[in-house]
């Protein structure tokens, strides 16, 4: 187990490119704007869905 944790390590610290500190807030901003985008689209379909399935009880009751 030490040798894996070290291993890791050492792969973390010399083979692993880090982005820069303005290309990580770049990437977090493009990120967020995308998952609130997703977010609204799946409050949009579920709205839909909800009102449909609403006046399909609607249209059985009467």
């Amino acid at each position: 187990m030490v040798n894996y944790i070290t291993e890791s390590y050492k792969e973390l610290r010399n083979h692993v490119s880090w982005p820069t500190w303005a290309e990580a807030q770049k990437l977090t901003v493009i990120v967020a704007v995308f998952s609130v985008l997703l977010a609204l689209a799946v409050w949009g379909i579920d709205t839909v869905f909800h009102w449909l399935v609403d006046q399909y009880f609607i249209w059985i009751k009467s």
